[in-house]
């Protein structure tokens, strides 16, 4: 691996956790690919798996702008993975809900994800893995939060 870091300096964290975000992506894609699909629509259909939310609510919890929500709902819905439904107490609104054969690519894509996930945590000791899960999401829960492209009005991040 190269190296932004000053020779005689702290680690760069951002080049280290830019580094790290950039591979395991592309370890996503290249997974999940093999199912159709791609990592954002696998979020997507994540969090359509209730069938209570709006495609507006979900596009919030990906961190999805409005137009790539609709042409993602558009290709899940052509493969037959999603479908649109009015919502009941907003006729304008719509639900998206995980058809059965989304349920079927949902759970092998987390399958998919969980392996990639785990032979990556599996190159650490196994007393730091926990403590490395735990301070990642205290950072992006905490100070890096309202930053993230996955908060709400943030920019497109799934």
């Amino acid at each position: 691996m190269t190296s932004c870091s000053p020779a005689d300096g702290p680690p760069d964290l951002l080049f280290l956790l830019s580094w790290a975000s950039h591979a395991l992506q592309s370890e996503h894609a290249a997974g999940l690919a093999e199912l159709g699909i791609s990592p954002r629509a696998h979020y997507v259909l994540a969090q359509a798996r209730t069938g209570d939310l709006t495609q507006r609510q979900i596009g919030e919890r990906c961190g999805v702008d409005k137009t790539t929500m609709v042409v993602t709902l558009d290709q899940l819905e052509r493969a037959g993975l999603a479908e649109r439904r009015p919502a009941p107490a907003d006729r304008r609104a719509r639900l998206v809900a995980v058809t059965p054969a989304g349920e079927q690519v949902l759970e092998r894509a987390q399958d998919v994800v969980r392996r990639i996930q785990d032979a990556l945590l599996a190159t650490l000791p196994e007393q730091d893995r926990e403590a490395f899960l735990r301070a990642l999401t205290a950072l992006v829960s905490g100070p890096l939060a309202s930053s993230s492209p996955y908060a709400p009005g943030g920019r497109s991040g799934c």
